[in-house]
């Protein structure tokens, strides 16, 4: 007699008939996902914004929690069959108050922009303002640019950097004294330098705001103790957890000292605010799957393992800011003190132009505006560098120097013939492909690579 258990594929086997099945029935696809599996690794990737996941996380974002309907929190759902998805999401919940020391986490955000979005719409009412990075300096559009929500359904006022490319908290003082917003934003999307959030509280606390911390590009720097922490500076913290914690696409909420206090005006507390903002306010059902890769990512951010990558991390990032100063290049802010190297272009030589350029010769990097910027949002005048990947690479810093002097050879070559038009010699470009192929050769990348 077979028994009922014998009938049952486990989740292993479900991943593996599902790969065989895509192979089999829909090769098309199948294809461009294992061309893209290769562009990865034979490309550098010098994009700030992503890492490469984890396999075991990969593992958890496909597994068959996708099948379940679970509006609602642990506990409190409004759907039945929830008694697995309620231990998975307990787990995300507990592994982040743990890695950042959190009272208060919330794992159902779709992504830092959804979780941003999700805080204003948790304190804010129409018309209100919020005080934000300027996305000229190195903010992010969620903190009040004005082709966005949150500057459009807002009275964002913008705040920028010294003539250094530091944060000028002084006039963050004076916008906050002068235009009292209902709420604060730090954190940024292009800034190398350390963030004040005890500064940025004092400034919230004299003039009555809420302040919320972004650290979506720093978050896994904070978790192991490299960079400042917000949690109990900030009333509320959110990050993204694809960028430097090597999980899924997805937002994480958090709040720390200030969780079980009211939020003032209203009958509510920061945490009971926050997870009304969420769900019913702004989303329905979670993508619980994607909760379980991120519980998968809070593990692997609490192990020695991701403690040593945050260490390359911050040697890529001093190496690459150093190499590319010595290179006569403008690295805004200095130096870099977490991931991120922005540099001012010289010349006629845009952004759009050097990442193009940049792409095809096999290394991937983002165009970004710098501060004092006269081009548009499409065009830049600078490129903004990350080395999350660089140390998934476990590029040493003669590696990191190799890579810094490949992309100002091709550069160099480049003859811009307008803000988006250039000329490359195609026997260059061969040549600077191979290169940085040769590059992700000797340093392949962890965790996608056969022993």
């Amino acid at each position: 007699m077979t028994s009922e258990n014998s009938l049952i594929y486990g989740q292993a086997d479900l991943l593996a008939k599902g790969l065989q099945e895509l192979a089999t029935h829909d090769p098309e696809l199948m294809g461009i996902l294992d061309a893209d599996v290769k562009r990865q690794h034979n490309t550098l990737s010098l994009v700030a914004s992503c890492c490469a996941v984890k396999t075991r996380t990969l593992a958890a974002s496909a597994s068959v929690l996708v099948n379940v309907t679970a509006e609602g929190t642990p506990g409190r759902r409004y759907h039945a069959g929830c008694e697995n998805v309620d231990l998975v999401e307990s787990l995300a919940i507990s592994r982040a108050r743990q890695l950042f020391d959190a009272q208060y986490a919330g794992v159902q955000s779709h992504s830092a922009s959804s979780a941003n979005y999700q805080v204003l719409s948790a304190f804010l009412e129409p018309g209100d303002t919020l005080l934000g990075m300027s996305l000229d300096h190195g903010g992010h559009l969620t903190h009040g640019s004005p082709v966005t929500f949150s500057g459009s359904y807002y009275q964002a006022i913008g705040y920028g950097t010294t003539s250094q490319g530091l944060i000028d908290y002084d006039e963050v003082l004076k916008l906050a004294r002068l235009h009292k917003p209902r709420l604060i934003i730090c954190g940024a999307t292009a800034y190398s330098r350390i963030v004040d959030f005890e500064r940025f509280r004092e400034i919230a606390d004299e003039v009555g705001a809420i302040l919320l911390a972004d650290i979506s590009h720093i978050a896994g720097l904070v978790a192991t103790g490299r960079h400042p922490s917000p949690i109990n500076a900030a009333h509320v913290t959110t990050t993204c957890t694809h960028k430097q914690l090597a999980g899924p696409r997805g937002g994480l909420i958090m709040s720390g000292r200030d969780a079980n206090e009211m939020v003032p005006g209203r009958n509510k507390t920061f945490a009971a605010s926050l997870e009304q903002s969420v769900f019913p306010w702004m989303q329905g059902a979670p993508a619980v799957n994607i909760i379980a890769a991120k519980a998968a990512a809070f593990g692997y951010a609490m192990s020695p393992e991701f403690d040593a990558y945050m260490e390359r991390i911050r040697t890529a990032a001093d190496t690459v800011a150093m190499a590319f100063q010595q290179k006569d290049y403008e690295v805004v802010g200095r130096k870099s003190e977490n991931h991120t190297v922005l540099i001012r272009l010289r010349g006629d030589l845009t952004g759009a132009i050097a990442e193009s350029a940049l792409e095809k010769c096999g290394i991937i990097v983002n165009k970004n505006r710098v501060p004092g910027e006269t081009r548009s949002a499409f065009v830049t005048s600078g490129l903004r560098i990350g080395t999350g990947s660089l140390a998934q690479r476990n590029l040493d810093p003669e590696g990191c120097l190799r890579v810094v002097d490949l992309i100002c050879k091709i550069l160099d070559e480049v003859k811009p013939l307008g803000d988006r038009e250039y000329t490359l010699d195609p026997t260059m470009e061969q040549q600077f492909r191979a290169q940085a192929k040769a590059l992700c050769v000797a340093f392949p990348l962890e965790d996608y690579t056969q022993p």
